[in-house]
C-alpha cells in the first residue's frame, strides 16, 4: 500500500494507493505493505514495517504496493511465488526486475492511463509520481479482476 519516492539521500515519502482503485479490483485478504497508522486500509489483514511483512507467511488474495527502489524485486518475487494477488509498481518494462518477475510469470498487466494521484498519510490526495504505473496480476482470477476493473488504461494478457 505504500510507495516510497526518494526525495533526498536519507528521506522518503509514503504515498498510498487510492482506495477507489483497490476497491475496483475486489476484496483482498492481505496487504503486506501497509503504513503505520494508515488513513484507510485495502485488505482484511495488514502488515506494516514493524511487522516485517516480507518475512511473514502470505495467505489468500494479496494486494501489494511494495516499497519502491532497491529491494522491490524481493517483494515481487514473493508475490510471484505466492501466485495469488495484484501488485502496483512503476511501468518500467525494461528493467531486470520486470524481466525476472513479470513478463514470463504474471498472468496479465494493466498499464494505467495517465498518472495515479496518490494519497499521503493524512488521507489527502497529494501527488503523482514521476513515472507511469502498472498493475500486475498473478493468478487467472486476479487477471480477470484487472480486466473487469474499469481502471482506465491498457489491459494485456501475458499467458
Amino acid at each position: 500500500m505504500n510507495v516510497n519516492f526518494e526525495r533526498a539521500k536519507n528521506t522518503t515519502v509514503e504515498w498510498l494507493t487510492p482506495p477507489e482503485l483497490v476497491k475496483s479490483l475486489g476484496d483482498f485478504d492481505l496487504d503486506p505493505c501497509t503504513p503505520i497508522n494508515p488513513p484507510f486500509i485495502h485488505a482484511k489483514v495488514n502488515y506494516n514495517k514493524n511487522d516485517n511483512g516480507l518475512n511473514k507467511d502470505w495467505f489468500g488474495r494479496v494486494f501489494l504496493n511494495p516499497p519502491y527502489g532497491k529491494g522491490m524485486e524481493i517483494w515481487l518475487e514473493k508475490l510471484k511465488k505466492h501466485g495469488n494477488g495484484i501488485a502496483l509498481i512503476f511501468a518500467r518494462t525494461e528493467t531486470k526486475c520486470f524481466f525476472a518477475h513479470i513478463w514470463d510469470d504474471a498472468d496479465a498487466v494493466l498499464f494505467v492511463k495517465g498518472r495515479i494521484k496518490f494519497y499521503n498519510l493524512k488521507g489527502e490526495q497529494a501527488g503523482s509520481p514521476g513515472a507511469p504505473s502498472i498493475f500486475i496480476a498473478y493468478g487467472i482470477n486476479n487477471a480477470k479482476s484487472l480486466e473487469e476493473s474499469k481502471i482506465e488504461g491498457k489491459f494485456i494478457w501475458l499467458k
